[in-house]
C-alpha cells in the first residue's frame, strides 16, 4: 500500500512587523545570514526591498480567474500588475491540462446566464478551431489557450510578471501596500493601491493574518495526462470503456498496489473523465486519478502529491500498453506542469455561500455571477463523487460578499478561495464560475481606487452595472 499523506495542519501566517516601508533603489542585505545556535532555523539580516513596479491594482495569480481580474480592471482605466508562478498564465486550464469549460446557460439551455470575458476567450478560441463542443461544455485546446491569454494581457496593458513567486504583503495600518515577490532578479516589491489574491490558496489574505479557514478533509488533487490510441483501442477490443478499465478488478494488479482507483467506486461516480483535444481526433485528456489525503497548501504535501499523481499515470499508462496496444505502445502524449488542486484553504469572507443558497438558486441583491455546475463533492478517502443538482431553479448566482475577506481594506478574493461551505464549494469551484469571480473582483478593485472606498463598502449597483457594460451577464 502506498504510504499515506501526513495530516500537517496549515501554518497560519503572521503579518510582517515591518513591513511598511520599502526602499525604491536595490540595496544588498547588511551581512551574511547566520545559522541561529539556540534555535533550529536560520537568521537572515534586515534588508531594503527594491520597488521594481508602481501601479494601481496588483493581482496575485495569473489563472484565467487572475488574468480576468487583470483585465476587468485594466480595461476600466486602472494601471494593473499580474503575478503568475508558471511562465504562462491560465492555471488548471493550461498548466494542469483541464481543457473543459461548462455550459454557459442555464439548466434549460435557453437563457445566456454566462458571458463577460469567458464567453470572449471562447469566442477568441473558436475562430482559430481552437474550441470542440462536448455536449453543452466546451473542450479547450490549451496550448492555443496560452496563447490567447498573451494576447489579452497585452492588449489591456497590464504589466505581467511571470516566472515570479508571491512571498509576502507589506502591510501598513491594515492595508495591503505592496507585494513581494521573488523571481531571477531576486526579491523586489510591487507596489499597488488595490489587491486581489487569486492564488488559488488564499496566499495573500493568509500571510496578511486574515482569517482562513481549511476544512478537514479537502477535496482530492487529480493529475490529468493526454493520451492516445485510446480510439485505437476502442476500435480492437468492442466495448472498451477507460472507466470500466481502471475500475474493473481484473486490472487491479495491473495498476498497482495502492492505486486510488482501486477501491469499489459507487454507481453515481462521474470519473474518471475523458475529454476530446481540438485538433487532434485521438487524443484525450483523462482525468483519472485521485490523490487522498493531500492539502496542497502545504509545500512538502503538494510535492508528495505531485508524485504520486505521475505515479498513478504511470500505472494506467503500463496498464494500457501491456494489456491493449498490440503491439505495445507509449500511450502518454504529455504531462501537465503541475496537479490539479481541487481545495486548499479559504478566506472567512463577509458571506458563507451555503449549499441551500446554490441547490434552492437564491438570488442575491449582489450577485456577479451564475452557474448551473451541479454540486460535485469529490470523496476524501476513496473513489467516488457525490453529486446534489439543482430541482426548482435554472441556475444559481454567486454573491460578491463571498469574496471579501473580513477585516480587508484593499484586498479582494476570487476563484477556489472563495468562501462557501463543503457542498456549495462542490459547485462553484469549477472554471466558468472562477472567471466570473475574477471578472468582478477586478471591477471592483477598479470601484474601490475610484471611490476611494473600502472593499467592504462599495456600491454593489455600480459594480454590478460596470460588469454588465464589460459584457458580464447580471441578473
Amino acid at each position: 500500500m502506498r504510504r499515506k499523506l501526513p495530516r500537517r495542519g496549515f501554518l497560519k501566517a503572521v503579518p510582517l512587523a515591518a513591513a511598511g516601508t520599502l526602499a525604491g533603489t536595490a540595496a544588498a542585505a547588511e551581512g551574511p545570514s547566520s545559522t541561529d545556535s539556540t534555535l533550529d532555523a536560520v537568521r537572515e539580516q534586515a534588508r531594503k526591498t527594491p520597488v521594481v513596479h508602481e501601479c494601481d491594482v496588483c493581482v496575485v495569480g495569473g489563472s484565467c480567474t487572475g488574468v480576468f481580474a487583470a483585465v476587468a480592471a485594466a480595461r476600466l482605466g486602472a494601471k494593473v500588475a499580474l503575478i503568475e508562478l508558471n511562465g504562462f498564465f491560465g492555471g488548471v486550464a493550461t498548466a494542469s491540462l483541464v481543457n473543459l469549460w461548462h455550459s454557459l446557460k442555464d439548466l434549460g439551455g435557453k437563457q445566456q446566464i454566462i458571458g463577460g470575458l469567458t464567453a470572449e476567450i471562447l469566442d477568441r478560441l473558436r475562430r482559430r478551431d481552437a474550441v470542440i463542443a462536448r455536449g453543452k461544455n466546451s473542450a479547450l485546446h490549451t496550448g492555443m489557450l496560452k496563447l490567447e491569454l498573451d494576447r489579452l494581457v497585452n492588449e489591456a496593458g497590464i504589466r505581467p510578471f511571470v516566472h515570479t513567486m508571491f512571498v509576502s504583503p507589506a502591510v501598513e495600518d491594515g492595508r495591503m501596500t505592496a507585494a513581494i515577490v521573488e523571481d531571477k532578479s531576486g526579491r523586489r516589491a510591487i507596489r499597488a493601491k488595490q489587491f486581489v489574491d487569486a492564488s488559488g490558496d488564499a496566499d495573500v489574505v493568509t500571510r496578511m493574518g486574515l482569517e482562513t479557514y481549511r476544512r478537514e478533509n479537502v477535496q482530492p488533487p487529480t493529475m490529468c495526462c493526454i493520451l492516445r490510441d485510446l480510439g485505437a483501442i476502442a476500435k480492437s477490443h468492442p466495448g472498451f470503456n477507460i472507466h470500466r478499465v481502471i475500475f474493473d478488478k481484473k486490472y487491479k494488479q495491473a495498476l498497482k498496489k495502492g492505486f486510488a482507483w482501486s477501491a469499489p467506486v459507487p454507481a453515481d461516480c462521474g470519473c474518471p473523465d475523458e475529454t476530446g483535444v481540438p485538433g487532434a481526433d485521438d487524443l484525450r485528456m483523462l482525468a483519472g486519478t485521485r490523490v487522498f489525503g493531500a492539502d496542497c497548501s502545504d509545500a512538502d504535501q503538494l510535492t508528495e502529491a505531485e508524485l504520486e499523481g505521475r505515479r498513478q499515470v504511470a500505472a494506467i499508462c503500463d496498464l494500457l500498453r501491456e494489456h491493449f496496444l498490440k503491439p505495445p505502445a507509449v500511450p502518454l502524449v504529455t504531462l501537465p506542469a503541475r496537479i490539479d488542486v481541487r481545495e486548499t484553504r479559504h478566506a472567512r469572507c463577509l458571506h458563507t455561500l451555503t449549499v441551500d443558497e446554490v441547490l434552492s438558486g437564491k438570488r442575491f441583491p449582489d450577485a456577479i455571477g451564475n452557474g448551473t455546475y451541479p454540486v460535485d463533492v469529490h470523496s476524501t478517502h476513496g473513489a467516488g463523487v457525490r453529486f446534489r443538482h439543482l430541482k426548482d431553479a435554472p441556475f444559481y448566482q454567486i454573491p460578491f460578499a463571498s469574496l471579501v475577506p473580513r477585516a480587508a481594506k484593499n484586498v479582494l478574493i476570487a476563484g477556489r478561495n472563495i468562501d462557501a461551505d463543503e457542498g456549495a464549494f462542490g459547485a462553484v469551484r469549477v472554471m466558468v464560475n472562477c472567471n466570473q469571480m475574477g471578472q468582478a473582483a477586478g471591477a471592483a478593485a477598479w470601484l474601490a481606487l475610484d471611490s476611494g472606498d473600502q472593499v467592504d463598502a462599495l456600491d454593489v449597483k455600480k459594480l454590478r452595472a460596470t460588469l454588465k457594460n464589460q459584457g458580464a451577464v447580471i441578473i
